[in-house]
C-alpha cells in the first residue's frame, strides 16, 4: 500500500484550521482530485459522506468515516470504495503558526494499474498531495 507524508507550515491559530478540516463538505475546495464529498452525516468521530474522486483520468466512488478526532491535534478518515485509504492529519501549533502533517495510505486500483504504471501512478498522487497541502495553505494566507 503506498504512503505520502506532507508537512506544510500554515500562519494561522490551530484552532481555525482544525475547524476548516472539520468542514467535510468544503473538502473539494482544497483536496486535488476530490471531486464531490455528499451525503454528509454527522461531525466529530463517526462522521460519514459518501465521495467522488479522480486518479489517472477515472472517476471512483467510495465513502469516509472519521475514525479518530482530537480536537485541534489530529483527525483520521477511513475511506472505502472505489479507492481504500486512510488520510491522517495532524496538527501542532507554536506562536499562532499551525504544523500539518498529512500521511495518507492507499490502495491503487486494479483498473488504473492495468492503465498505467505504479510508479507513475504514486508520482501523480504525490504531486497532488503537495497542491492539497499548498490549497490549504492558502485559504488562510492569502
Amino acid at each position: 500500500m503506498p504512503r505520502i507524508h506532507k508537512r506544510v507550515e500554515i500562519n494561522a491559530p490551530v484552532e481555525k484550521v482544525y475547524s476548516y478540516i472539520e468542514e467535510l463538505r468544503k473538502y473539494p475546495e482544497w483536496i486535488t482530485n476530490l471531486l464531490e464529498v455528499k451525503d454528509v452525516k454527522g461531525s466529530g468521530v463517526g462522521a460519514h459522506y459518501t465521495w467522488t474522486w479522480k486518479m489517472a483520468g477515472m472517476k471512483f466512488k467510495g465513502e469516509a468515516t472519521n475514525i479518530e478526532d482530537i480536537p485541534n491535534k489530529r483527525v483520521v478518515v477511513k475511506s472505502k470504495g472505489g479507492i481504500d485509504a486512510t488520510w491522517e492529519f495532524k496538527l501542532e501549533t507554536h506562536k499562532n503558526v499551525t504544523t500539518l502533517d498529512l500521511d495518507i495510505d492507499y490502495s491503487i486500483p486494479v483498473q488504473v494499474l492495468g492503465k498505467n504504471a505504479e510508479k507513475l501512478i504514486h508520482q501523480n498522487n504525490d504531486r497532488d498531495a503537495d497542491m492539497t497541502i499548498m490549497n490549504l495553505k492558502d485559504r488562510f494566507e492569502s
